[in-house]
């Protein structure tokens, strides 16, 4: 069965973001750190922390951790033209390749056999400010996970447009 969430893209403000079910439930939030830290908390509905995501110093991937701080996944992002294409390796499920055509906002997360796993896309109107629809088609990977992943893609585009407008 599939289950999708909705929380908002706001990365840049330190804060709680809550992550909402398609009938505007409070399923968990977002704790977003500081814009200079880069690094997310994941809460359940009772808001303990599940998973955290995070650049390490000096470093382009992504690392997802447990509420133990232990790695559970790292993302990182594949050179290509014409898409965007990125990786994501979890301990426990394999390796699982995210992409989205150029100008595109709708991103597909499949597993090794090329199976739909997951998709996120922005979407506007469920939010003020612009959202993440996040839909997962799996029992593979949490919610959580996922939504650790979703904000590491976004991270790691922001960063690329910042790096190319600060060398423009």
């Amino acid at each position: 069965m599939t289950q999708s969430i909705y929380f908002t893209d706001n990365f840049f403000s330190e804060g709680i973001t809550e992550i909402f079910n398609g009938d505007q439930k409070k399923v968990g939030s977002l704790n977003l750190k500081s814009a200079f830290s880069s690094s997310v908390d994941i809460l359940d509905a009772e808001d303990n922390v599940v998973v955290k995501g995070s650049f390490p110093f000096l470093s382009r991937s992504w690392i997802v951790k447990d509420q133990s701080e232990q790695e559970i996944g790292k993302l990182k992002q594949r050179m290509s033209f014409f898409s965007k294409k990125f990786v994501y390796r979890s301990q426990h499920h394999g390796e699982f390749e995210i992409k989205s055509e150029a100008f595109s906002k709708e991103y597909d997360i499949l597993d090794q056999d090329e199976n739909l796993v997951a998709a996120f896309k922005k979407v506007s109107g469920f939010f003020q400010s612009p959202a993440f629809e996040l839909s997962n088609h799996s029992s593979k990977l949490s919610m959580e996970e996922l939504t650790a992943v979703v904000m590491g893609v976004n991270m790691i585009i922001k960063s690329n447009n910042s790096a190319g407008a600060g060398g423009a």
